[in-house]
């Protein structure tokens, strides 16, 4: 295709077509709020789009050009700036013509040429499946968004566009388009407050996704409207004289509830449309904050309210800057009635939310507010983003974050933290902190001690507990709600297992090494490079890494970097000693340096290691029953010492059999303790009246530790027999 070159405003063309009719529509918009230069730069994107996008049709019949002018007349509706609405105009062309986004820069300059590339797809990604490309468009947007929140808006009006006319679309397409929108789409529109764009796409969505559970809800809808408008006049006329008789300046209206909103109610908390709908809604719009409370108390006059029910999200507002008094009332006949009490300005901006920056810039700050709100919620979005593994993870952790319902809870200095409900102390202490996150031991609430696996509620006082030789744990995976605590935890781990395998890598290469009278310093580069080579290895910590998982044995690596030709393969002699020093353990190393919990080796134990592909070396004590097979195989195992230095608290394993009398057990654990030791587990293996059986697992330093707790306990007139468990 040619070069598009459109550098002087041209006049707006005849109404003959309906691409035309729709770009008459957009400018008498746009003449309300820019300057005709402003509007002719848009005019000028108008024609520059159409010729780009000559010859393509919509599924409709319609030239192509009137998605994204139509796309355009949304965004003008919310006041969007004259560069937001180019780039509207002009946000499928560097994906479906040959334009690229060098030449609209050319053209419109950087700024647009940015946005149209913010919001175009990625058209070639090396991916395995349509979720993953899916994913990686996603990413793509909001690492753009990050730059320019007009992205998303333009994205959200493109999106609700496409919802609008995909009538003549393939079913399966249809379905998954809308499956889309309603995970992914309509929620950040609920993130961002633009509750207007969010409900049209919950409800195109819900009919394309659910047509015959959207007939059917339609359907009763209509049915009952008529049954109960008579009802819903009679309460707004009663609300209306109330706030009158109290010289409040107030308006009333009633409101229908969203289909997409009425089902999600019914599945969720499991009741028939009938229960649903005896919801009656109303709004009650004043001018002053003032005057929302002064009504709150009106309509508590009037009708009882439901204790539990209230919210006050005017002195709370939601994360995405929605503030509104909601209250349940129960109203004549012994129908529940929801109420929304809040000022005018309060209602556009819950209507329009981050859109606002645009269409009330000019009126005060509070849009200011809400994009605040908007750039936070997005600094946390690419902090995520970094320590996401893929796509497909980002994706998880984002729809975690984009469903949430809220929990307040103050510092110990008094300042409000809002978290998803749900949400524990490890959530709260990542929120404070990734640091924070990462050395919390415990906390307290309301200056109570509490476990980490607390879930907040409202109202609580959080102070985090931390150590400085703290590190995440892998269990809090399966407590922690929140994107951000999720991502955090996942990529510590991540890196300290990756450290970990490198360290231990090189401790088991170094050693082999030795043993053939090689230091790993003084090897060739080029030898090691042709190492690398020969498997498949892009660095020396790659393999190291490999090494340390158990996923290559240290000795095989070693005999090829000592052959003379590193392309032969390795030979083994019968005979031939593999391990003649060996290995340090301290116990400590991490996760990959595991303790059999088959034989719980303890410090001073005899021990001896094995390669467990994935996991590194699992540690066995060496008289271990499961240990005999995988002694034979030459290369999987290793000799293993443990360290002068090894220290901490290791389980060791008994199994006692004691008289079966009251306070028996009482008596063991006591001693236990004086001996400076702690009970972890007890299991009754069998038990009679006159003798028990247990299996006590018991925390101790050592093998010393563990002989002198066993003596202390023989002496006692209650214990028959004391054995260790080995294997």
């Amino acid at each position: 295709m040619p070069e598009i070159a459109v550098k002087s405003a041209p006049a707006l063309p005849a109404i003959e077509h309906p691409e035309e009719k729709l770009l008459h529509q957009l400018c008498e918009i746009l003449r309300s709020y820019l300057d005709q230069e402003q509007i002719n730069d848009v005019i000028r994107a108008y024609h520059f789009g159409a010729a780009a996008h000559s010859g393509q049709f919509r599924r409709s019949g319609e030239a192509y050009i009137c998605h994204p002018v139509s796309v355009a007349i949304t965004l003008a509706s919310m006041h969007m700036d004259h560069h937001g609405i180019m780039a509207a105009i002009l946000h499928d062309v560097i994906e479906d013509t040959p334009i690229s986004k060098e030449q609209l820069g050319e053209q419109f300059g950087v700024e647009v040429a940015e946005l149209v590339d913010g919001v175009t797809k990625l058209s070639k990604i090396d991916s395995r499946s349509r979720a993953e490309a899916q994913a990686e468009n996603v990413r793509k947007m909001f690492l753009a968004m990050a730059q320019d929140l007009r992205v998303i808006v333009v994205k959200l009006a493109d999106r609700l566009h496409n919802m609008q006319t995909m009538g003549n679309m393939p079913v399966d397409k249809k379905r998954r388009i809308a499956k889309e929108t309603l995970e992914i789409y309509a929620p950040i529109a609920n993130r961002l407050g633009m509750n207007d764009v969010r409900h049209q796409l919950e409800s195109l969505g819900f009919k394309a996704l659910y047509p015959n559970r959207y007939t059917a809800i339609n359907n009763a809808v209509k049915k009952s409207r008529g049954n109960r408008k008579e009802i819903i006049d009679t309460i707004q006329n009663a609300i209306q004289n109330r706030l009158n008789e109290s010289n409040l300046d107030g308006a009333v209206a009633g409101r229908e509830k969203n289909i997409a909103s009425i089902y999600q109610k019914m599945l969720s908390k499991r009741i028939s449309f009938t229960d649903v709908f005896d919801v009656y809604a109303f709004r009650i719009y004043c001018h002053q904050v003032d005057d929302c409370y002064r009504a709150l108390g009106c309509v508590h006059n009037l009708y009882k309210p439901v204790p539990g029910r209230f919210k006050d999200y005017i002195a709370l507002p939601k994360a995405n800057g929605y503030q509104s008094l909601h209250t349940i009332l129960i109203g004549p006949y012994g129908v529940p009635i929801e109420i929304q009490i809040r000022t005018h300005e309060m209602h556009r901006l819950s209507e329009s939310g981050i859109a606002a920056h645009w269409l009330y810039k000019s009126d005060n700050d509070k849009s200011e507010t809400i994009q605040a709100r908007a750039n936070e919620w997005l600094r946390d979005l690419l902090e995520i983003q970094k320590s996401a593994g893929d796509s497909l993870e980002f994706i998880d952790n984002l729809k975690v974050d984009l469903f949430p319902q809220e929990v307040f809870v103050f510092t110990p200095k008094g300042k409000i933290i809002k978290l998803p409900r749900g949400a524990t102390i490890v959530d709260f202490a990542y929120l404070v902190h990734t640091d924070v996150g990462n050395a919390c031991i415990s906390a307290r609430i309301d200056k109570k001690l509490v476990p980490l696996q607390t879930k907040l509620e409202n109202g609580m006082t959080v102070e985090v507990i931390t150590a400085t030789w703290a590190r995440p744990n892998p269990l809090w995976l399966n407590y922690v709600t929140t994107a951000k605590a999720r991502s955090c935890i996942r990529a510590y781990l991540k890196n300290f297992n990756q450290q970990e395998a490198i360290n231990l890598g090189r401790r088991l290469l170094e050693k082999e090494l030795q043993s053939l009278n090689i230091q790993l310093e003084n090897v060739d580069n080029t030898r090691i490079i042709q190492v690398l080579q020969v498997l498949k290895k892009h660095s020396m910590n790659e393999l190291l890494e490999d090494i340390g998982l158990g996923n290559r044995m240290p000795f095989l690596v070693a005999k090829r970097i000592s052959q003379t030709d590193v392309n032969a393969a390795v030979k083994l002699d019968d005979n031939e000693s593999t391990h003649k020093t060996p290995l340090i353990i301290k116990g400590t190393e991490g996760i990959v340096v595991s303790l059999a919990k088959c034989c719980r080796p303890i410090p001073g134990d005899s021990i001896i290691g094995f390669f467990n592909p994935g996991k590194g070396i699992v540690v066995h004590h060496h008289e271990c029953r499961n240990s005999n097979e995988v002694r034979k195989k030459q290369t999987t195992w290793l000799d293993v010492e443990w360290s002068p230095e090894a220290s901490g608290e290791f389980p060791a394993e008994i199994r006692i059999e004691l008289l079966n009398q009251r306070g028996s057990l009482a008596t063991i654990a006591s001693t236990i303790s004086s001996m400076d030791s702690n009970i972890e587990n007890i299991t009754v293996v069998s038990q009679d009246d006159r003798v028990s059986v247990d299996l006590l697992t018991l925390a101790v330093k050592d093998r010393v530790h563990l002989a002198n707790i066993i003596r202390k306990l023989k002496k006692l007139s209650i214990v028959l027999k004391i054995t260790r468990i080995k294997a």
